[in-house]
């Protein structure tokens, strides 16, 4: 079988097939994300924006890379909701509440990000210990991303309700407990609450630290000092600590 052609802006369907066929192995959505891929969406000028579009008058491609939006895309969400991204020169641009929202089938690959990611990935395939004996390089890859135990990969999503009031609870002078459990606002499936994690039950829910974080500070005044301490001393935070302050970092804080 012939390899896909890879288009410049390649959709999630064209970017996992081209992959899929370089790799041997099936591609996802959150497994682009998982591999730091930016995902683009074309934005049509809207004169209700002009500091967005610039001299854009056409539109252009927008990055969606603010970690909240990526977890969300990641946590199986059923459209794309960008808080934040460059504008048409490049500079971070805070969209305004509550973000704009576009389809799945709108996400964009960059075909040079595609093609970098293969490439990048033979080459750790192909460096000494990256591939055992009688195992392609492709099939190494695929089993040292494949976690263990699913609901370990379930777990990478978000923490769990117990960890969320053991590491928020402190901070914050509400009733996060009642809160979660209300799962309105940052709380719920469109907040930082992963959609997926409750598509059986909710008592497997999880949330995303980053964007519950982030919403604590901005819309319950959650101390920023606090919040930061949390990501360092709290063990379930500890993974979540680099996309945190990367966030933090984005937004100026």
């Amino acid at each position: 079988m012939s390899t896909p052609d890879l288009p410049f802006r390649a959709t999630i369907v064209e970017a996992c097939a081209w992959l899929a066929a370089q790799t041997g192995t099936p591609w996802t959505l959150a497994r682009l994300l998982e591999h730091e891929l930016t995902p683009y969406v074309w934005l049509d000028y809207d004169p209700a924006y002009p500091e967005l579009f610039g001299d854009a008058n056409g539109g252009y491609a927008a990055p969606i890379f603010y970690a909240a939006d990526i977890a969300r895309l990641a946590g199986g969400s059923e459209d794309v909701l960008i808080t934040r991204t460059k504008d048409a020169y490049k500079i971070i641009a805070v969209l305004p509440e509550p973000g704009f929202t576009r389809a799945l089938a709108d996400l964009r690959f960059l075909k040079r990000d595609v093609e970098k990611l293969a490439g990048r990935l033979k080459h750790a395939a192909s460096t000494p210990g990256g591939v055992g004996e009688g195992t392609t390089a492709w099939t190494r890859e695929s089993t040292l991303q494949e976690p263990p135990k699913q609901a370990a990969k379930e777990s990478q999503l978000g923490i769990t309700r117990a960890e969320v009031l053991a590491a928020f609870g402190p901070v914050v002078r509400m009733n996060l407990e009642k809160a979660l459990d209300d799962a309105i606002g940052i709380f719920g499936d469109d907040g930082a609450r992963v959609k997926a994690s409750v598509r059986k039950s909710k008592r497997n829910a999880v949330w995303n630290p980053v964007t519950l974080a982030l919403g604590l500070h901005d819309v319950y005044r959650a101390p920023l000092g606090a919040l930061k301490r949390a990501f360092k001393t709290h063990d379930c935070l500890l993974d979540w600590e680099a996309n945190w302050e990367q966030s933090l970092r984005l937004l100026g804080k």
